[in-house]
């Protein structure tokens, strides 16, 4: 696949600060990639240069191969972008906004196709200002649809949305991808860079701290056993003949592979202690992965 969003070596800095220290991040086209960390990581510096509305203080950015600063209208043409910051003129409604920005494109979706797909029929004639925000964020993803675009770059697409909504909109990405697009999304939610994202990009303090899939970031494998109470992991790992570790009062990690027989060693001993198990994970969440990683990075201590 080639490669529909690219960002090379990206530095920009406001005055002594800097915003993003030497970024590097692909998307290829098909492919959903997650952009995640805490507020002020940089995130969304690296949407906003871009898109063209900030220039690099060094290195490059391309989407489609093109220069968003220099290629501008051609770059927008292309690509559909929902920001967190902006909006529609308070009067008007979904259906004359799509309308309206429909009359920009040679070939737009239909609206009326997008009112139904986001769920938007019910509140197409309510005005902007009177729009619930999960309504206006599912207006502003429309208008990011309108124009066939090949690249989505989608900012924090399920904030202020219901859980049904929510579910609409990884739906859409799940098309989108299938249809061959490009899509780079910034999200604090982990639960839904698990279920989109073909990879994941975490960033720290204006750096990149790591990327990969979701098992390239799970780390080595280990049991993560939920017990019913407190336990003393010394004697467990004499007998799984290896490291265990509590992570919490009810939790423990154990560095070894999952087979039947360790399954079977660790429920005997939790017996033995009068103990049960609760739970039993292969491999650390993405939330555990991602906290881990940004405490590394906070401390100095390489990923």
């Amino acid at each position: 696949m080639s490669s529909a969003v690219e960002v090379n070596h990206l530095e920009v800095r406001y005055g002594d600060l800097v915003a993003a220290d030497d970024v590097n991040i692909s998307v290829a086209y098909g492919e959903v990639v997650a952009l995640l960390g805490p507020n002020g990581a940089g995130k969304t510096t690296v949407v906003e240069t871009l898109l063209g509305f900030r220039a690099p203080t060094s290195g490059t950015v391309r989407l489609h191969g093109l220069n968003p600063l220099r290629d501008h209208g051609e770059v927008v043409a292309r690509t559909g972008a929902l920001l967190q910051r902006g909006g529609v003129w308070s009067p008007m409604t979904p259906r004359q906004v799509l309308a309206l920005t429909s009359s920009y494109y040679e070939a737009p979706r239909d609206p009326r196709e997008l009112l139904g797909l986001l769920d938007l029929e019910r509140c197409a004639r309510t005005p902007w200002r009177r729009l619930s925000g999960g309504e206006q964020q599912r207006t502003l993803l429309a208008l990011a649809l309108l124009g066939r675009p090949k690249v989505l770059v989608l900012d924090e697409p399920t904030s202020a949305v219901d859980p049904e909504g929510r579910q609409v909109i990884r739906d859409i990405i799940r098309s989108e991808r299938e249809r061959g697009c490009a899509l780079l999304i910034t999200t604090h939610e982990l639960v839904d860079a698990e279920r989109m994202a073909n990879r994941l990009v975490i960033m720290n303090h204006g750096r990149v701290v790591a990327q990969g899939s979701l098992d390239e970031l799970s780390g080595s494998p280990e049991m993560i056993v939920e017990v019913s109470i407190p336990v003393d992991p010394a004697g467990l790992a004499t007998l799984m003949g290896c490291a265990v570790v509590l992570d919490g009062a009810l939790r423990l990690r154990c560095a070894t592979a999952s087979t039947p027989e360790r399954i079977a060693v660790v429920s005997g001993y939790l017996s033995h202690v009068g103990a049960s198990m609760v739970s039993l994970r292969t491999r650390a969440s993405l939330e555990e992965r991602y906290l881990e990683l940004i405490a590394d990075q906070r401390h100095g201590v390489a990923p």
